[in-house]
């Protein structure tokens, strides 16, 4: 019975130390920052791309 009591608390800290960590949160909350700045570089490229290349080919024949 004590040993099975004791092993429950060891159980339960590893628990609410696993729960303590946010690491992988962080990592995932830089990831969808991350996608979203490609999307709107993306969206702006193509929004954006001939006239660019309108602008280069005036400058350069």
């Amino acid at each position: 019975m004590k040993k099975l009591m004791i092993t429950s608390l060891i159980r339960a800290s590893q628990i609410r130390d696993a729960a303590a960590d946010d690491r992988g949160g962080v990592a995932a909350e830089y990831g969808v920052l991350l996608a979203g700045i490609v999307g709107v570089v993306a969206i702006a490229a193509a929004a954006l791309g001939g006239r660019i290349g309108g602008l280069f080919d005036s400058i350069l024949p």
